[in-house]
């Protein structure tokens, strides 16, 4: 039976049957757990993702990123043994492989010697390596979709 009981003048205490007690103390854990639910959803959310894992790929050397149409760089110098990471952080789709864009806009795939041979497939905010490069020069690449597209490999 619910009541009223007066502890001083003034004050009054509303009293609940037996069990209500625990009713209380389930809706006050139902409500911690959507408050911890809820912060860990938004530190979740605002760690981010990588495709790759332990470190992201943007964090390792040698990286080289590509837009919607170009990438960001269009030459990069590194020394031999070293690859190259190429990351796509956009929702484009590239497909980069051995050789270049001419000034005429006609692809001119190309193999040169001691250039690793690359056939990289992306389908949007992923990354890929190229590599390692074992001979010292000057290597091309490009992507076969996006006219213009090309990228410098030197090689020290």
């Amino acid at each position: 039976m619910i009541g009223q009981v007066t502890l001083q003048e003034g004050l009054s205490h509303t009293t609940f049957p037996q069990g209500a007690d625990t009713f209380f103390m389930i809706r006050k854990l139902t409500l911690t757990l959507l408050l911890a639910s809820l912060l860990i959803l938004i530190c979740t959310a605002c760690s981010g993702f990588s495709s790759t894992s332990g470190t992201s790929a943007s964090d390792t050397p040698n990286t080289v990123h590509m837009t919607d149409f170009s990438f960001a760089q269009s030459s990069i110098t590194i020394h031999k043994g070293e690859g190259v990471t190429l990351v796509d952080d956009t929702s484009a789709i590239h497909i980069v492989t051995n050789g270049t864009w001419n000034s005429n806009g006609d692809q001119k795939p190309l193999n040169e010697a001691g250039a690793p041979i690359a056939q990289l497939n992306f389908q949007g905010n992923d990354s890929q390596s190229i590599g390692p490069f074992n001979t010292a020069g000057t290597f091309h690449y490009y992507c076969t979709v996006h006219q213009g597209m090309n990228l410098t490999v030197i090689v020290q």
